[in-house]
């Protein structure tokens, strides 16, 4: 008999064969050492948690916070890597807590979780990453002389889609050797942000200058294309071929290679906005 006592239609109790077979063993249970404290004070902290199915290092963290230590902080929000905030980093390396599987990890025996460590601790696993929204508002926004709805071709279009995927985790600059290893936050803007000039920079109908402000400001030229930031990418943008790299280029071109220096300053630079041209017009530059 099942537990409301009907058969199954073999007139046999219970509900088949899966549901006569008990699983009474003893379930696998999971060390887990979670970064415990504030700023730079704290230690790594020992939990025991029980295995479930799909269960991911997000799922643990919160089971541990409901039934071993009520107060460990924790920043999540989406569970279905779309937002970002779940960033940390596990066994040492910048994933995200709710797409990282623990079965995938318990066979090294213990699973260390600790905070992002190119930016501040606030507590336990959180970080604070203000100071990426602090570059952010430094970047000039998209400007066009033209009103939209604007008509662009499809190659232009193309290469639009990639950068715009990013979920803002900030993954890429927590392993960024320039940020986390030498603090460079005050002459770095980071992958995240070449990111976004890049997209800004080949907007077809974008008319901002903004190389002078990568080059100088956002110092591209510090990053030596290790790709650290790619691998570690959860959408799979191409962070350092698709963005650096030709960001590196265009600085280069503009500033480095005296022939098409001279030709710029010739037949004027496509990407001065009217505003510059009226201003050289007028003779104020």
């Amino acid at each position: 008999m099942t537990e409301n006592g009907s058969q199954n239609e073999n007139g046999n109790p219970g509900g088949g064969a899966a549901a006569a077979v008990s699983d009474d063993g003893p379930k696998r249970r999971v060390k887990m050492k979670i970064w415990r404290g504030e700023g730079e004070e704290g230690r790594e902290v020992e939990y025991e948690v029980e295995l479930a199915e799909g269960m991911v290092v997000l799922d643990a963290v919160l089971k541990i916070q409901a039934e071993q230590a009520g107060d460990i902080a924790v920043r999540w929000n989406c569970k279905a890597a779309h937002c970002g905030s779940c960033s940390a980093e596990i066994n040492g390396r910048p994933k995200l807590l709710c797409k990282t599987r623990v079965d995938e990890l318990a066979d090294a025996g213990e699973i260390h979780v600790g905070p992002l460590r190119a930016f501040p601790v606030i507590k336990d696993l959180v970080s604070d990453v203000s100071w990426n929204y602090d570059v952010s508002r430094g970047i000039k926004p998209f400007h066009s002389s033209e009103q939209a709805p604007f008509t662009m071709y499809e190659e232009d279009v193309e290469r639009l889609y990639e950068p715009k995927k990013c979920i803002e985790c900030f993954m890429c600059q927590d392993v960024c050797h320039v940020l986390r290893t030498h603090h460079k936050h005050e002459e770095f803007a980071g992958p995240r942000f070449f990111v976004r000039n890049q997209w800004l920079e080949m907007h077809p109908m974008d008319d901002e200058d903004r190389l002078r402000d990568i080059k100088e400001k956002d110092g591209v030229g510090l990053c030596n294309i290790t790709k650290c930031c790619t691998e570690v990418c959860p959408v799979g943008i191409k962070i350092t071929d698709n963005s650096i790299i030709p960001l590196k280029e265009r600085v280069a071109d503009e500033y480095y290679d005296p022939a098409k220096w001279l030709m710029r300053k010739i037949r004027g630079r496509k990407s001065m906005t009217n505003r510059e041209a009226e201003a050289v017009k007028n003779g104020s530059r």
